[in-house]
């Protein structure tokens, strides 16, 4: 049975990613995704997808090489967020509180098993859009850019790391994250694991680093609205020169809609669309997938392409 603690978190809240090319890298998010950048401080800039309720989206940070910095994720009360500090700090992965970030009240920082830097708040500044970006409907963050990709909300991540099962448990446990799907190979190892924390079907994955490297980034998501949202955006990243990794397809794994980039930077970003599933079910039974079924390919037969299990950033 679910425990009442499973709700604790209640989304991924924001993303710190790291570029060696900031120039290049704000182009793709500002002009080609459609994101607003709303503050700037030393090294970093922090913008915002259209429809996003708090105050940014990702920071974007200058950095000798590309990856991810810190993750953070928004607690859904004052008590909530009382109830994973104490958990976090019961696993000694904890690094302690700080004032929070832009538009963030008082932070907990702490690791994964990796070493993958995450964060937990729960007061949050809103948006407030203003004349230029004011939307025409009240219950939306701000206006439809109606330009490029339109990139609606961040939708989640994916690690690499060493050992997925560590690194899984960890965060299933001290942020209260539930299963949805996971891939066991004969080995009987996990090659990758799916959590969610409310209705979407999943939040934070981890994938199996075949270079064993660790505290690496496989890729963040984007969600536009529909499909065809993310076969227009293959043919803008086309005509701009983007490299497509692969797609757009359907991912057999909780049946996700797909196109992946590398942003100029060399970070791994996905566009994906769930369609209408959600896991309403608040027990639902986890789905696991063999490594013969995992071989079969993606939803439509497309075999998984080799740089899938082989890039990370940093790049090693």
């Amino acid at each position: 049975m679910t425990a009442d603690t499973s709700f604790d978190v209640a989304h991924l809240a924001h993303v710190e990613l790291l570029t060696p090319k900031p120039a290049e890298s704000r182009w793709f998010f500002e002009e080609l995704l459609a994101m607003r950048v709303v503050a700037e401080d030393g090294d970093s800039i922090y913008l915002r997808t259209w429809d996003e309720y708090q105050l940014y989206t990702i920071k974007l940070t200058a950095s000798d090489a590309a990856g991810v910095g810190r993750t953070s994720f928004r607690a859904s009360s004052p008590q909530a967020l009382e109830r994973r500090v104490a958990a976090i700090e019961a696993s000694e992965h904890g690094t302690g509180w700080t004032e929070g970030d832009v538009g963030c009240g008082p932070t907990y920082g702490f690791t994964d098993p990796d070493g993958h830097a995450m964060a937990i708040f729960y007061e949050a500044e809103r948006y407030a859009a203003g004349d230029e970006d004011r939307p025409a409907l009240k219950n939306q963050a701000s206006r439809f850019p109606g330009r490029g990709v339109n990139a609606r909300r961040l939708d989640h991540i994916n690690y690499l790391a060493k050992d997925v099962e560590a690194n899984g448990a960890f965060l299933r446990d001290a942020l209260g994250m539930r299963e949805s799907e996971r891939i066991r190979l004969d080995s009987g190892k996990f090659a990758a694991w799916w959590f969610h924390f409310s209705l979407k079907s999943y939040d934070v994955v981890y994938s199996d680093d075949w270079t064993k490297h660790g505290n690496r980034l496989h890729h963040i998501a984007f969600a536009p609205d529909t499909r065809e949202d993310i076969l227009k955006a293959a043919d803008i990243f086309l005509e701009n020169g983007i490299h497509i990794e692969s797609g757009p397809h359907k991912h057999a794994i909780n049946q996700t809609f797909f196109l992946y980039v590398w942003e100029p930077g060399g970070n791994r970003i996905e566009f994906a669309n769930a369609g209408a599933r959600l896991l309403l079910d608040p027990d639902q039974p986890v789905v696991e997938w063999s490594e013969a079924e995992r071989r079969k390919g993606q939803a439509w037969g497309m075999k998984t392409i080799e740089t899938f299990h082989t890039h990370g950033t940093p790049v090693v």
